[in-house]
């Protein structure tokens, strides 16, 4: 039983969470964000609204359920998402012609116009986020969060 304390104990004293995987990615994310809102043409806008916005644009009239493939976003935030971007004027709600139970969210020309002035910022934002990084580190950086992000197991 000692003997285990003993492990437990020296395994606690090497772990150190602000070293592990998890919280650095918070940390940058939470630094991402900050640089995202100073940057953003519209204080109102967030960056997961942003997303949606661009996953708008790039796939025209979608339902929610190809929103949260292509945002990467869970179903009951993305749908609190399409609501604030709704009473904001930006999407459109209408139910689907093939199946009336579906409902299809549409960019409205003031969404659309938002990410017109959000892009050239989006640029700036991405660069000032890996500002500290030589060009071969942001290459390398970028390769490296899509290996992590990939999904080779649905059930992970």
């Amino acid at each position: 039983m000692a003997d285990d304390k003993d492990e437990h104990e020296q395994a606690a004293g090497l772990y150190q969470v602000t070293e592990q995987v998890g919280h650095l990615l918070r940390k940058a994310y939470q630094r991402h964000l900050s640089i995202f809102q100073s940057n953003a043409s519209d204080p109102d806008l967030t960056s997961v609204q942003f997303v949606t916005l661009c996953a708008l644009h790039d796939l025209g009239p979608s339902s929610q359920v190809e929103l949260v493939k292509a945002t990467s976003v869970d179903q009951a935030t993305i749908r609190g998402i399409v609501e604030r971007l709704k009473a904001r004027g930006l999407v459109d709600l209408s139910r689907d012609e093939v199946d009336g139970r579906k409902v299809i969210i549409s960019l409205l020309p003031k969404g659309e116009a938002i990410l017109q002035q959000m892009y050239p910022r989006g640029h700036i934002i991405s660069e000032q986020t890996m500002r500290r990084l030589n060009p071969a580190e942001k290459v390398a950086l970028l390769f490296l969060l899509r290996k992590i992000a990939e999904d080779d197991d649905p059930k992970v």
